[in-house]
């Protein structure tokens, strides 16, 4: 049996399909994303009987019900939701949802004089001769006959007859065809899934995920578009609570739902540390509730597969739904997310930019809520989420094959009554004496400012409250909550005079320090010893110069807490790379006193 069949429809039919929910379109709730003018030129290639490409539907699996017999699944819009929304927005004049979540109309005019399609604007509303919004064109009981003389009378360039043809031709784009690739239902999900994505993939990268969401959107008889709302409307509130009026304003049934009430009070929290996406929240939810890691099996257990007789029930896409729908609530609950935060503060992660790989972000957070579905004590769930966040970007754990890993952990997990036993497992095998004298250490080797590395070690001065280098009262996270910068213990200037010409040379991470930008300005190109020197004079009751240091044990501190050794008073060019080298030793040091002690 072929994988799909090809036939054709019309625009007609289509819309009917639509409006009678034959063909369910998955995305409809998320932002309409063509521009007014794409959808104008799709007009105008239907007018002029020009080939607007296909749409490909696939029929959910039958599922088998507890009776025995056997539901039929609704077709899905699995690619032309644009063109299709384009249409039902032209011709049926319905309202599109902007990325900001408010609802407007998209008005296309038709100058049937000169035969062409414009998007509706003032002067367009001025001028005689333009057909403001075609949509009126096409609706029941629309007065031809009355439109056709008024319209005459006021441009009698134009005749009667002449008129009367245009209009048939326009509104004949009812009739026009579209192509329609009907995917067999019989088809594996995971074929499905790897079509959806790759015949979508010149547009928009899209992935397991989006299809998930596509799967969740269209089951109206489990909660489907609520769940897919609740998702889409937290993840844009976290990011941009101003769209809130939008969502109040124009979504008059959500706005009823209990889901609304469980997250707006997103619209008054203020938090750039973790903002997910729907993918994100759609993979934690997924992966702390299903105990599984490869989204996938999301999209099979919603079509209601049995995993071992391969058969579809109905009764696990119910299960499916009211378990993903739990999950996606404990993701939203106001006291989870900020108490997951506080957790990572608490770790250092003040920033976005500290942490890049979102991931670990991710597990730590499925974590974070499979441990409190489990009633393990809070403060245990907090030293464990920490550890193991700060674990996983050591050791990059879920960079090469993120799902897998997230199906292995998770598993795990659940597995231990005691979770810590888990954690400890994993540091005796990754975490060793050997990885923390030969593996971090060679890590460091690095000049890539937005190395994992570099800002575990700046995350261990947060957490150690450490001052800048060389100041006095100005911490590390200060500078870094002002945007402050990183500069070169060893001067770039000063390296490039004496030979380094090679920016892997010197701006090594060993080499970065955060610095007030006044000490920084004030060592310009100076030697270590050149300026080290100037600090000398100052703490024995000389001129201040650089900083405000003027303590010997201050200076010393300070020294320590930013991984400074001591020979840095003698240093000059010909000791870069033995500072270097000494440095990436004392910071691996310090890292691995921090992760000890989270």
């Amino acid at each position: 049996m072929s994988n799909y069949q090809v036939n054709n429809t019309n625009v007609n039919a289509l819309i009917s399909w639509i409006e009678q929910g034959v063909v369910a379109i998955p995305e409809i709730q998320r932002p309409f994303v063509w521009k007014p003018t794409k959808v104008r030129d799709l007009l105008d290639s239907l007018y002029n009987d020009y080939p607007v490409g296909y749409i490909i539907t696939w029929q959910n699996p039958d599922a088998r019900l507890k009776d025995g017999t056997i539901s039929h699944g609704k077709r899905i819009l699995i690619d032309g939701q644009q063109r299709v929304t384009a249409i039902m927005a032209a011709i049926a004049g319905k309202e599109v949802v902007t990325k900001e979540y408010s609802k407007r109309r998209i008005k296309i005019a038709f100058n049937p004089i000169e035969e062409i399609f414009e998007v509706q604007n003032p002067a367009i509303l001025k001028d005689k001769r333009w057909i403001p919004d075609i949509s009126d064109v096409f609706k029941q009981g629309f007065d031809t006959f009355g439109f056709i003389n008024h319209y005459c009378q006021q441009n009698p360039e134009i005749s009667n007859n002449k008129l009367n043809e245009i209009l048939q031709r326009l509104t004949s784009v009812r009739y026009s065809s579209i192509g329609v690739i009907e995917l067999a239902h019989t088809l594996d999900i995971e074929v499905v899934t790897e079509i959806f994505i790759r015949i979508n993939s010149a547009g928009v990268n899209l992935s397991q995920a989006d299809f998930a969401m596509s799967k969740v959107s269209v089951n109206d008889i489990y909660n489907g578009p609520l769940i897919r709302k609740t998702i889409d409307y937290f993840c844009h509130l976290i990011k941009s609570p101003t769209i809130y009026d939008n969502i109040v304003n124009n979504d008059k049934e959500y706005i009823q739902s209990d889901d609304f009430i469980k997250i707006k009070w997103v619209k008054d929290y203020n938090t750039n540390i973790y903002e997910p996406s729907y993918s994100d929240l759609l993979r934690v939810a997924f992966t702390f509730k299903f105990l599984r890691g490869r989204l996938a099996n999301l999209v099979s257990l919603l079509s209601g597969r049995d995993f071992e007789t391969r058969e579809y029930k109905e009764d696990i896409i119910q299960d499916s739904f009211e378990k993903l729908h739990d999950g996606v609530l404990k993701f939203v609950n106001e006291t989870n997310f900020k108490r997951f935060i506080m957790i990572l503060k608490s770790a250092g992660v003040i920033n976005p930019k500290i942490v890049r790989s979102q991931n670990a972000l991710n597990f730590a957070y499925a974590l974070f809520l499979l441990l409190r579905e489990k009633n393990i004590n809070d403060s245990l769930i907090n030293k464990i989420v920490r550890k193991w966040l700060v674990a996983s970007i050591l050791t990059e754990r879920y960079s090469g094959s993120p799902e897998s890993m997230f199906d292995y952990d998770i598993k795990r997990f659940d597995a231990h009554k005691n979770p810590l036993e888990y954690l400890h497992n994993m540091e005796v095998g990754e975490l060793s004496d050997a990885y923390w004298e030969n593996i971090m250490p060679a890590n460091l080797n690095t000049s890539v400012s937005s190395s994992p590395y570099f800002n575990l070690y700046v995350m261990s001065q947060i957490y150690d409250k450490d001052n800048a280098f060389l100041s006095k009262s100005i911490t590390v996270q200060q500078l870094i909550e002002e945007r402050g910068d990183v500069h070169h213990v060893f001067p770039k200037k000063y390296l490039q005079s004496n030979g380094y010409n090679n920016r892997g040379q010197y701006n090594q991470i060993s080499n970065y320090a955060y610095t007030e930008q006044v000490i920084n300005l004030a060592i310009k190109a100076k030697s270590p010893k050149e300026y080290m020197e100037l600090i000398k004079g100052q703490v024995s009751g000389g001129q201040m110069k650089i900083g405000e240091i003027n303590n010997l044990n201050d200076l010393k501190k300070n020294l320590k807490m930013n991984c400074i050794p001591e020979s840095i008073f003698e240093m000059s060019s010909g000791d870069f790379e033995d500072f270097l080298e000494e440095r990436r030793s004392l910071m691996v040091r310090k890292i691995r006193n921090y992760y000890n002690r989270l």
